[in-house]
């Protein structure tokens, strides 16, 4: 493959070491969907799922926070989230989002996490090895990243793009944080993120890391030992965010299954404020992340905090 070390930043468990993907991408988990949308709430699944749902339509692994904001009719509807991952590397994983036991390709978990948040969204998917520029569509854009990339931008026109797209404010874009345990743009064995470090500071962007589950002040939640975090740099804190990836109840681990729960929330959201940019959507998630869900919670390891999606729809307008 022409791009080199990619590889999804989704599923651990030594996929960096498994994968057979192109030499320039990395990543940690698990990766992506495509096609236009799905509309309301999932119908029920097959009992035969260990992770069955429940009663207000949302699945085991979800915050009770989604179920909510289906029932006030926010779903992600008039958003698009476009999903660049591997979609075609002969690579595939084990689990269950509630669907039953699957094996498939790191970017069509990425995707069907992402869809399942916000069933209402238009779902796209896009191949990493595909280089030429991201095509945004009309509506509100999100965009999602499960991998790293180890080469320089310059080499790359699809993700300058998504990062000038970030720049200009034209999309959200969700970026995993990695699964090394180290801080945002840290060099690990003379390599270093590129992706992740030309995202800093973009108006648009926020970076994501995974806790051990959801947390809730009575049951609070830590940063997965395999999480990457914000760091010391006050840019990185300030665009970093967490979300629960409940591994034990459906086999998938990794920062990259954590971001597409955040690209969903960022739809639901632009489908309840729907004159809002990308930059200001993503300051709403931001600005309502919660700390008292966190075990010693501090900047340098959670950033802004666990994001809370009833917080974030919860006013009647934002700016």
């Amino acid at each position: 493959m022409s791009k080199a070390q990619l590889f999804p930043v989704g599923f651990v468990l030594g996929l960096v070491a498994c994968l057979s993907a192109a030499p320039g991408f990395a990543g940690d988990l698990d990766a992506g969907v495509s096609g236009k949308g799905t509309t309301g709430t999932p119908a029920a699944e097959s009992s035969s799922s260990r992770c069955p749902q429940n009663a207000d339509g949302t699945f085991c692994w979800m915050s009770p926070d989604i179920g909510e904001a289906w029932a006030a009719g926010y779903t992600g509807s008039g958003v698009s989230i476009t999903v660049v991952d591997d979609f075609t590397i002969e690579n595939r994983f084990e689990g269950d989002l509630g669907h039953g036991t699957q094996m498939q390709r790191h970017g069509e978990w990425v995707a069907e996490s992402a869809g399942m948040v916000a069933p209402g969204a238009n779902m796209f998917k896009r191949d990493y090895l595909d280089n030429s520029s991201i095509r945004l569509q009309d509506d509100l854009n999100v965009i999602n990243l499960s991998y790293e990339l180890m080469e320089p931008l310059s080499q790359y026109p699809l993700e300058r793009s998504i990062v000038d797209a970030a720049r200009s404010g034209a999309a959200v874009v969700t970026k995993s944080a990695g699964n090394d345990g180290i801080a945002i743009g840290t060099p690990i064995q003379g390599n270093i993120d590129v992706l992740a470090v030309s995202l800093i500071g973009m108006p648009s962007a926020i970076f994501v890391g995974a806790l051990d589950h959801n947390g809730t002040p009575g049951r609070k939640a830590e940063l997965a030992t395999y999480s990457n975090y914000a760091g010391s740099d006050p840019e990185v804190q300030n665009q970093f965010l967490t979300v629960g990836v409940e591994s034990d109840k459906t086999g998938l681990h990794g920062t990259s299954q954590a971001a597409p729960v955040v690209s969903g929330y960022a739809a639901i959201v632009g489908s309840k404020f729907t004159s809002a940019t990308p930059t200001q959507v993503r300051n709403q998630l931001l600005d309502t992340a919660r700390t008292d869900t966190l075990v010693n919670y501090n900047p340098a390891t959670y950033g802004r905090g666990e994001a809370s999606l009833s917080r974030a729809l919860a006013p009647a307008s934002i700016r």
